[in-house]
């Protein structure tokens, strides 16, 4: 499979080792990073057409993926 932008770790690079503390430490921020891990799989599947869609349902699984980012940004912040 081609490289998958947009993973946690390289839109945080710098809070790596945090975000596998709080993934193993805190089930609220485990579900979000799955949440977020397992949306930007499927839009990525759909921008390189493995999973064709339209480009009103990428856009709004982006809108999502960034909600997540935001929140997940959150807890970082407070590390």
């Amino acid at each position: 499979m081609s490289h998958v932008a947009h993973e946690l770790h390289e839109e945080f690079p710098e809070h790596a080792e945090a975000i596998h503390n709080l993934k193993a430490g805190n089930a609220h921020f485990a579900r979000l990073a799955e949440e977020y891990h397992t949306l930007n799989r499927a839009i990525h599947r759909m921008e390189t057409n493995v999973e064709p869609a339209d480009d009103a349902t990428i856009e709004d699984l982006k809108k999502k993926r960034l909600t997540l980012k935001d929140e997940i940004a959150g807890f970082l912040a407070t590390v």
